[in-house]
Formats: C-alpha cells, sequence, structure tokens
C-alpha cells in the first residue's frame, strides 16, 4: 500500500489539472488540510513537499500554499546589445535592486582581478512577475566607477542604480560562462524552487578597452523560467572585403 501522503498527492494534484483548483488560488489551511484527509500535519506537509516538488503548488511564507500558475519563460539575451541583457525588457517584469559597499575576497578578486580588501559596490537585484520570483543577480563593479549618490540609496538616483546593476558600465569584450546545476540554499529560497529544481547560472565578466574588468555578474535563474539566447557576430576584415 502506498504512503498516504502520496495519497493527498494524488487527491490534490487531480484537482489542479482538472481545473477545479484554479493558478493562484490559496489553498485551505495545513491544518485544514490534515483534518478533511485526518493525518497529521507532518503527514500533510509531506504531500505537499511532493506537488511542490512537480512545479504545481507554491508555497509563500507568511501567506500559505498556493497553486502555482504556469511559468512564464523570460529570455536572456547573451552578450551586450541594446536589449536589457538580464531581463530582456520583458515590461511585466518588475526588477528590485538593493545597493551596498562590500569588500574582495576570494572568488571575487579572482572575477575582477583586483586584490583582497578592494571596495566594490554590490548590487543585488531579483526580477518579480507579480508574486513568482524570475531571477537574480549579484553584481560587482570597482566602487570607484559607481557614481557618487548611487550607493547612498538617493531617490534621485535610483533609476541609475538599477541601470548600472542591469547594463553594467561600457566595455569591450564581455565573457559569460553558463551552467546548469542545483540552487544554493539561499538561491532555492530567493527564488522559491525546490532544491532539487536546477537552476542556469551564468558569470558575466566585462573588460573595458584597456583590459580593466569593470563588471563581474553572477546569476541564477529557475530552469523552467528562462530561455538564453546567444547571437554571434563574424567580423569581415575590411581588406578581404575590398579585395
Amino acid at each position: 500500500m502506498p504512503p498516504r501522503h502520496h495519497d493527498i498527492a494524488d487527491d490534490l494534484r487531480q484537482q489542479i489539472t482538472t481545473g477545479r483548483m484554479k493558478p493562484g488560488e490559496c489553498l485551505p489551511s495545513e491544518v485544514g488540510l490534515a483534518d478533511r484527509y485526518k493525518v497529521s500535519t507532518v503527514t500533510l506537509r509531506r504531500a505537499l513537499a511532493v506537488l511542490q516538488g512537480e512545479g504545481l503548488v507554491e508555497k509563500i511564507h507568511g501567506k500559505g500554499n498556493f497553486v502555482r500558475r504556469p511559468p512564464r519563460k523570460i529570455v536572456y539575451v547573451g552578450g551586450w546589445g541594446t536589449l536589457d541583457p538580464w531581463t530582456a525588457a520583458e515590461a511585466a517584469l518588475r526588477v528590485t535592486v538593493r545597493t551596498t559597499t562590500v569588500q574582495a575576497d576570494g572568488h571575487l578578486t579572482t572575477l575582477l582581478k583586483v586584490p583582497t580588501g578592494s571596495p566594490l559596490a554590490e548590487f543585488f537585484c531579483i526580477s518579480h512577475e507579480g508574486e513568482s520570483p524570475h531571477g537574480l543577480a549579484r553584481i560587482y563593479i570597482p566602487r570607484d566607477l559607481v557614481p557618487a549618490g548611487v550607493l547612498n540609496g538617493e531617490p534621485s538616483w535610483q533609476e541609475t542604480a538599477l541601470r548600472l546593476a542591469v547594463l553594467g558600465s561600457p566595455s569591450a569584450t564581455v565573457r559569460e560562462t553558463v551552467c546548469a546545476r542545483l540552487p544554493t540554499p539561499d538561491e532555492a529560497s530567493a527564488l522559491r524552487t525546490g532544491s532539487s529544481k536546477a537552476v542556469l547560472a551564468i558569470t558575466r565578466v566585462a573588460t573595458d578597452t584597456a583590459g580593466r574588468v569593470v563588471e563581474a555578474a553572477l546569476l541564477a535563474f529557475p530552469g523552467d523560467r528562462v530561455d538564453a539566447v546567444f547571437t554571434t557576430h563574424h567580423v569581415t576584415d575590411e581588406r578581404q572585403a575590398q579585395g
């Protein structure tokens, strides 16, 4: 006989897939569901964990469990172009930015090619569509490249801070390393995705014409909510074109 929590998950799954429970609808409380199915809250939570792992139910801290809306994918545009390279300028997405100053250490000293302790501006960005998070980024820029006032939270600089965090400084070269991996605990919490669900992780390093690293960005997207598009431009030597 299958464990009781599988039976409960099957029943709730059937209600969701047949439309009896609508996307965005809040499920009854865990105590109420446990009483309905005559089980303990521990067993009930195991059933909900199955549905959360399948992407059918989303738990929002302090609010409850909700039928998850089908994820709408965003597009990450690789390289440097006129489109926003993080959110691809999706109008429905809301990007919030938190700024602070940190000291370079460990991996950051390698990425930015700076000595340990060098001051960096950190931009922590997270994008949402409604209540659903679509991606997060930790973006680091040498402190001397950031305009005065951006890190002080002055309202007049909020647009500038957002532009810096999403578009970065002018650069000559952008190197992007892309991989699929399991999320860190912080990423799983911020993106509200299961710890067993893969994320698309991108490390982006931008360098200016003098060879100085002007930005290092660590981005993570739930694997089921993003497509990455990379376009290669072939440059023709003028002398060959004229010949």
